[in-house]
């Protein structure tokens, strides 16, 4: 009766402190309306209960009834008209290939024209941007050489269009999840205003790259998550199975752009754990009910995702089925199934023999073949020998004879076959001189030995012994061309042949070093395979029996592709930063354009927004310790105060996670990073920025007495939406482009903005 005493006193008078200062006396109360509301947190049940025993449902901020539903929509069109209209806005300047779009427009490319290319990040993404690419007319002929070049008739400006159209859709995504999570239409606009008018988000959606594609997938599946999760009193209805499929087809989506759709799966599998948890709970639900969820949600958040990331791989090796610059990536067994490759439909025999003729493919990224040619070492490099390197390309100087290490093959019929443990020599054809190692230290590797071309016609010493190891083989088993991994051991030092991967100077030809590794744990660098091999004495097998099936291509081809993303390392004066830079916007990305003469793109986040964002995490964190501690200490909150403690701790703490999943696990990464990787964390702070701001100001009335706490809170709404828009007014620039003087010159449009000696517009 306290409680009821104290709320009927609060509607009469309008005065709060009593609400504010009054403590529980019972804490069995609830506190609730006659209207059916929704509940808003990705994990509640039908009642939320709070730590003082209450409970509360929230109710839709805004209205109801069909003047509100009209309200509704037409707030609903002005977000989807400013945000396509800001995104689409001079989507064909600059007239010339800006920053990433020398990479993922060639690749779009490379689709249209099937020819097989290699990426870090898995296919979906280019294969979307090359069919924009063919659906709006472009042929695939421009080759994307380099930022800058210009575009001049290739159509272009659909495959940006494509990208654009999906950007805009951020704002719209971002505004109706948080209407779902906090009921208030107000949080919504806050949020939809911070993303339409960033101009970090509006660059980033407006050129042929794969952020746009990454964050939309992103967004509709936090969308569908969030809606999946309002379905939850309606159990295997049509709109529950909608939002559970959308939710894992969107999952599967932002895993086929880049890996790092993996933190937005890990977002989703949390609130299923939750969910699932919840369920348990509820006494209700038969064991059989609960089995009848967990299944649902295991085909629709597993095996559809699943299924459908798998398709995506199918489809782009399908698509790709021409021999391009992406072949030396992968294994011979790889490169046999392209068309125009040295491999494809080509014939050889099956096992290595004694006097064959062959090359050796290392099996890293960019390994390269084995190589030699007449050049020796310079002075100070070890021995003065001929050189022996890995060169990434097909060559005659890559040919090697097999010997036995006494020279002694068979003159005639069928020769002997090379097996697991043999002893060999490895004679360079085209020198002669046998592939050799010895204790002089390599030439940039340093803890390694140096490996050379010693010895003529056939002569050499004992350095010249290789023992053959097939990997995970016994010993007598045959070397298998292409399909067998082998390991060459030297016999006088005990070392291992290996490729470096590092780049030697111009006295090597800018060739891949080639050591002998005293380390003798297995990796890619010291495992080769057979991939040319000649020998008359052999009869050969077509290489089609040797072409590996679709879920060893599957495997190699993630394999290939999460080495070459932790091998990254920055090009040629690029900008990288690191991941405490972004929230606070230290440093952007120059996408176009140096000097005054040329149209300049600068991509840096809205200043004003960014740091509102970072100002708003730490304002959530205090208002959700004061909620909390306030109701462990008994204070009672009315029925207002009491969806607002939901909305922050339910909805608030599922963006926070989102947020906190996608920003500091790169912390903990040793690729090199970018600016532009912030942009999927951004999203979720923009969002928790509209729900922590709507709470605030609609809390006014705790400083104030109405009306004064109405108009409070209207000036304050009021400040956000001038601040907001004024500050994009003075950086859209940035954007849309520039030409004339830069910030630091006088009649610059960026005059006195160079707000950080960062900033490098």
């Amino acid at each position: 009766m306290a409680t009821e005493e104290c709320i009927s006193q609060w509607k009469q008078t309008g005065d709060t402190s009593t609400l504010r200062n009054r403590r529980t006396v019972a804490s069995s109360g609830s506190v609730t309306e006659d209207s059916p509301r929704h509940p808003a947190g990705p994990s509640s049940g039908g009642d939320t209960h709070s730590s003082n025993g209450t409970s509360v449902r929230l109710s839709p901020r805004g209205g109801s009834g069909d003047g509100a539903a009209g309200r509704q929509l037409l707030l609903l069109l002005v977000v989807v008209g400013l945000s396509f209209s800001t995104r689409l806005h001079n989507i064909s300047e600059p007239p010339h290939v800006c920053w990433d779009e020398t990479h993922f427009g060639k690749m779009g490319s490379y689709y249209i024209n099937r020819t097989f290319f290699f990426d870090v990040h898995p296919p979906l993404g280019k294969m979307l941007i090359g069919l924009a690419g063919y659906m709006s007319g472009y042929d695939g002929t421009f080759p994307f050489i380099k930022p800058g070049d210009k575009y001049e008739h290739h159509n272009y400006a659909g495959m940006r269009a494509f990208c654009a159209v999906l950007g805009s859709f951020l704002p719209i995504f971002a505004y109706l999840t948080v209407l779902e999570l906090s009921q208030s239409h107000t949080a919504a606009l806050i949020t939809a205003a911070l993303l339409i008018f960033d101009t970090g988000s509006l660059t980033i959606s407006q050129y042929i790259l794969l952020d746009p594609i990454l964050l939309f997938f992103i967004m509709a599946a936090v969308l569908s998550m969030v809606k999946f999760n309002q379905q939850r009193h309606r159990p295997f209805t049509a709109s529950w199975w909608l939002w559970l499929v959308l939710t894992g087809v969107n999952l599967a989506g932002a895993l086929g752009v880049k890996f790092v759709g993996l933190f937005v799966i890990l977002l989703v599998g949390l609130n299923t754990v939750s969910d699932i948890w919840r369920l348990l709970g509820d006494l209700n639900l038969s064991l059989v009910n609960i089995a009848k969820h967990f299944l649902a949600r295991v085909f629709g958040l597993i095996l559809l995702p699943l299924f459908l990331y798998v398709t995506i791989f199918a489809i782009h090796f399908v698509v790709l089925n021409k021999s391009g610059p992406g072949d030396g990536f992968f294994s011979s067994a790889f490169q046999s199934r392209l068309i125009g490759n040295n491999l494809h439909n080509a014939s050889m025999p099956e096992y290595l023999a004694y006097g064959s003729t062959i090359t050796v493919k290392n099996l890293r990224i960019a390994g390269g073949y084995l190589h030699s040619h007449w050049h020796l070492y310079p002075e100070g490099v070890g021995a003065k020998q001929q050189q022996v390197t890995a060169y990434l390309h097909k060559d005659y100087n890559n040919l090697w004879l097999v010997h036995r290490q006494d020279h002694n093959e068979s003159q005639s019929g069928i020769p002997d076959l090379v097996r697991h443990g043999d002893i060999i020599r490895l004679e360079h054809k085209e020198t002669t001189r046998n592939l050799h190692s010895h204790l002089h230290e390599a030439p940039l590797t340093k803890k390694h030995f140096q490996v050379t071309g010693y010895g003529i016609n056939s002569t050499g010493d004992a350095n010249d012994l290789w023992q053959v190891e097939v990997c995970g083989g016994r010993k007598g088993d045959l070397v298998k061309v292409l399909r067998s991994k082998v390991r060459f051991l030297h016999r006088a030092t005990g070392c291992v042949l290996y490729s470096s991967g590092k780049t030697l100077p111009k006295w090597g030809w800018e060739q891949v070093e080639v050591t002998c590794s005293p380390y003798l744990k297995e990796t890619p660098s010291s495992q080769w395979n057979i991939e040319d091999h000649i020998n008359p004495k052999l009869p050969n097998i077509s290489l089609s029996v040797l072409k590996p099936h679709f879920l060893e291509i599957l495997l190699e081809s993630h394999i290939v592709m999460i080495r070459g993303n932790s091998g990254l390392k920055p090009k040629d004066n690029e900008m990288t930063s690191k991941p405490w830079h972004w929230p606070i916007n230290y440093q952007g990305l120059r996408f176009s354009g140096v000097n005054d003469t040329e149209y300049r793109v600068y991509l840096l986040g809205n200043p004003v927004i960014w740091w509102m964002n970072l100002a708003s995490l730490g304002m959530y964190l205090v208002m959700v310790v004061v909620a909390s501690v306030a109701l462990q200490r008994g204070f009672t909150l009315d029925q207002k105060r009491m969806e607002h403690s939901h909305v922050l701790k339910r909805g608030g703490g599922l963006l926070l996670l989102g947020w906190i999943l996608h920003y500091a696990p790169f912390y903990t990464m040793g690729r090199v990073l970018y600016y532009h990787h912030y942009f999927p964390a951004m999203l979720f702070s923009s969002m928790l920025t509209g729900v922590t701001l709507d709470v605030l100001l609609e809390n006014t009335d705790l400083l104030l007495r109405p009306p004064y706490s109405h108009w409070l809170q209207r000036g304050g709404q009021m400040v956000f939406l001038f601040t907001v828009l004024y500050s994009f007014y003075l950086f859209h620039p940035l954007s849309y482009g520039m030409t004339g003087p830069l910030a630091h010159e006088p009649g610059s449009a960026m005059t006195g903005l160079k707000w950080m000696d960062s900033w490098e517009f």
